[in-house]
């Protein structure tokens, strides 16, 4: 990868700005500083490599040299977008999932909130990280990675959920501009969606555990145990307790894991 072949590839998008860094240590970071600077909508940081990137709740996530796809895109919102602003994560996991089925002919599930897994394994994560200006969100920092080769894979005691790379599961080379642009291409066309009828009810298509028993972990929350039934109008995860009482989940730093 490089910028040349990274515009080249992207010049029918219309992104606000591409910048490309052979090595980063937060790609978010990198367009969290840019985005201070008032860079347009749909700006585009992309790196090779990630010293030190990171996931929700403060997990590290760290990118091989051109082992996978580390990119962060700034969006500001729309007037309608922004009593939305939690659904940016699930825009860019259904972009990917999208991406992913189309283009592979495989079929992704989405981990809420934020997960993109293939056969029950982790292949992408998201972080949606918000720039507020007062009471307003100036900017949103949407972060995506995604392991497309082997070794992008963490060694399994680094790991705290099961982790696969694309190539693994499609047996192929992937080309990851390509796949980059595809992923772009389905964000552009799922955004005018974004909290619609329409796009709560693909996300729930394609939500991970449905049905099963799960345990959910929230920072200073006690842990809660029920059945994934599916989503709420506003993406809140639906679950029902052992005593077949309804609750949802909002917000907070969740993770999900089938109960074993």
């Amino acid at each position: 990868m490089n910028e040349r072949a990274l515009r080249r590839t992207l010049s029918d998008l219309p992104l606000g700005g591409v910048r490309y860094d052979e090595q980063t240590g937060s790609t978010n970071d990198a367009a969290l500083a840019w985005a201070a600077e008032g860079v347009p909508d749909l700006t585009l940081v992309v790196a090779d490599e990630q010293t030190a990137g990171r996931g929700r709740g403060g997990r590290s996530w760290i990118t091989p040299f051109g082992t996978a796809l580390a990119f962060s895109l700034v969006l500001h919102p729309r007037p309608v977008e922004r009593d939305i602003i939690p659904l940016y994560s699930a825009l860019g996991a259904l972009a990917v999932a999208s991406a992913l089925g189309e283009k592979y002919g495989l079929m992704p599930e989405i981990k809420w909130p934020n997960d993109v897994l293939v056969h029950g394994r982790k292949l992408c994560g998201i972080l949606a990280e918000t720039v507020w200006l007062g009471e307003r969100a100036e900017s949103v920092v949407l972060g995506i990675g995604l392991n497309v080769r082997p070794e992008a894979v963490p060694a399994a005691e680094a790991l705290d959920f099961p982790a696969t790379s694309l190539e693994e599961v499609t047996g192929l080379s992937v080309d990851r501009l390509s796949l980059l642009h595809d992923i772009l291409a389905a964000l552009l066309t799922w955004r005018p969606r974004l909290g619609t009828e329409e796009f709560i009810q693909a996300w729930e298509g394609r939500l991970a555990f449905r049905g099963k028993q799960v345990q959910v972990w929230a920072k200073d929350q006690p842990l809660r145990a029920g059945q994934v039934e599916g989503l709420d109008r506003k993406g809140g995860l639906r679950l029902r307790s052992p005593q077949g009482k309804l609750f949802t989940v909002h917000f907070g730093e969740i993770r999900l894991r089938p109960v074993v």
